[in-house]
């Protein structure tokens, strides 16, 4: 049987919000079988749960963030992302403030934290979400167009194009592919740090956001260049770093996808569109397990390798 996943043992991280700026404290808990996903904002009068959810999602704009109508938890997506990479099904994460940390701005402090503390099966069968029929949801037309699409897929695999009018960018590979059962998500995926350019920086703050935001956590560009003197991690940095954005996006649906995602140009929102849109249809997908583990993907009922 392919079984769920959570944590061994408790781990902890300390840092501040992209947008607040707030300094913030994670501490990362097992949790049971089924239980899924829990924000627990512990700095309330009365701690609030906010179970992980598509229709959890109340915005999309700059960063995922879920509500459940009494707290919300903004900042969500690099977080979930290592998640799904690991295939972590059950955590308890106590937040002290209502932003997930930035830390360096991508996936690798997660899933540094969460290997540190180290996953364990549990004795309970693993719930795919199986795309049986293709999804697709699409907005805007010609030099404004941008989609996101679901196309049946023995396995999870993610393709995604961006386009971008800047030279910095415009020099990089703009389309990555990555396939989740090679086991390279820590290797190939998880350094990749969201990027922004100084022009929007400045806007941003003057709004009371990206006040946590700096060179140390984040891709910046001026005009013409990368102002990060270490330069790009990798070659297709920005392209991989929408490919972490979308994997955590799209594992907010609560469960793994068995899936071929692509994109152009989407983003928080459109993905989590393209979530709703798959909910709708029930006959789009199927939930299904592994009694066999033969049967499984392959790489899937591998624990992921470190780096």
């Amino acid at each position: 049987m392919l079984k769920q996943r959570t944590l061994k043992t408790l781990t902890r991280a300390v840092g501040v919000g992209l947008h607040s700026g707030q300094r913030v404290e994670l501490t990362l808990r097992p949790a049971p079988p089924d239980s899924g996903i829990v924000f627990r904002r512990v700095d309330l009068p009365h701690p609030v749960d906010i179970v992980v959810g598509a229709t959890a999602v109340s915005d999309t704009r700059m960063a995922s963030t879920l509500s459940n109508g009494d707290a919300r938890v903004l900042t969500v997506e690099h977080l979930m992302s290592a998640c799904a990479g690991l295939g972590l099904d059950n955590l308890l994460i106590d937040i002290t403030a209502e932003e997930v940390p930035i830390l360096d701005g991508s996936a690798a402090s997660f899933v540094y934290l969460l290997q540190s503390a180290g996953v364990v099966d549990q004795d309970a069968p693993r719930r795919f979400i199986r795309i049986v029929k293709p999804v697709e949801v699409r907005e805007g037309e010609g030099a404004n167009l941008k989609w996101a699409r679901l196309d049946p897929y023995h396995g999870y695999k993610l393709t995604f194009e961006i386009e971008f009018d800047h030279p910095a960018v415009d020099s990089t590979g703009q389309r990555v592919e990555f396939d989740l059962g090679s086991g390279q998500y820590a290797r190939e995926i998880a350094r990749a740090r969201t990027f922004g350019f100084t022009r929007d920086v400045e806007m941003l703050r003057a709004n009371g956001l990206a006040r946590g935001g700096g060179l140390d956590n984040a891709i910046v560009m001026d005009d013409d260049k990368v102002l990060n003197a270490d330069g790009l991690r990798y070659g297709d940095e920005f392209a991989k770093h929408k490919i972490l954005d979308a994997m955590g996006d799209l594992y907010i649906v609560g469960r793994p996808l068995l899936a071929a995602y692509g994109a152009f140009r989407s983003g928080h929102g459109l993905n989590n569109k393209l979530l709703r849109e798959l909910l709708s249809q029930p006959q789009a997908y199927e939930l299904v397990t592994f009694d066999d583990v033969r049967q499984a993907p392959p790489g899937f009922a591998d624990l992921m390798p470190a780096w």
